[in-house]
């Protein structure tokens, strides 16, 4: 299996001894020893993972590395985190995902409505096995724990993963920005219940479908 290491907090390291990794096209900044690289589409494998594309929009280009030596990683000079995974399901938003060994399954599930009014739907890309995945974050990503005596809201805007046993709802009204007065039309938040752990970054993204 190949090994994840962070060479500072903006670089990973693959070794890898003939394995195989899935990266986030264009993210390889370097590479020693012999490597062959093959562009795929993201989003699932196989003619399950076509149509969940085309339905979902949730687009992820990747590119499949294999070989023997070192391989390099990175994404805009954002943070890193490592999440290892024993047999259970990583939800992560396509752009925060940077890598994956190649023994892990990647495919995209819907979560949601953002209100009926606008019938949005949200979609997150799934990575479930057993292996490691790199996932970017804004600046340095906080891991919040889920309890069922203590759930957790979080800016849709600033969400990049969550492992475990969780359920998601929507929950229209006031938000963090609408405090402040940054807030121009209907905001949301999201609400995690359950028993696992949400990953939080410091910065919040542009989302679609409205104002988050």
């Amino acid at each position: 299996m190949a090994q994840f290491r962070l060479q500072g907090s903006k670089v990973l390291a693959v070794d890898m001894s003939g394995d195989t990794v899935k990266a986030k096209n264009g993210a390889m900044v370097a590479y020693e020893g012999e490597m062959t690289f093959k562009k795929k589409s993201g989003g699932g494998e196989g003619l399950r993972g076509m149509v969940t594309r085309r339905l979902t929009g949730e687009q992820m280009a990747v590119m499949e590395v294999k070989g023997h030596g070192t391989c390099y990683f990175a994404d805009r000079a954002s943070e890193i985190n490592l999440v290892s995974l024993h047999g259970e399901k990583l939800h992560v938003e396509a752009e925060n995902l940077l890598c994956t060994d190649g023994a892990l399954r990647t495919g995209t599930t819907f979560t949601g409505l953002r209100g009926s009014a606008q019938g949005n739907g949200l979609f997150t890309t799934t990575v479930e096995g057993t292996g490691q995945a790199a996932i970017l974050s804004d600046g340095t990503a906080i891991v919040l724990r889920v309890t069922p005596q203590t759930p957790l809201q979080v800016d849709p805007g600033a969400y990049i993963a969550h492992t475990g046993n969780l359920q998601q709802h929507f929950q229209s009204g006031v938000t963090f920005r609408a405090l402040i007065g940054e807030s121009g039309g209907e905001s949301f938040q999201i609400r995690f219940e359950g028993d696992g752990l949400v990953y939080v970054q410091p910065s919040e993204r542009n989302t679609v479908g409205g104002d988050l």
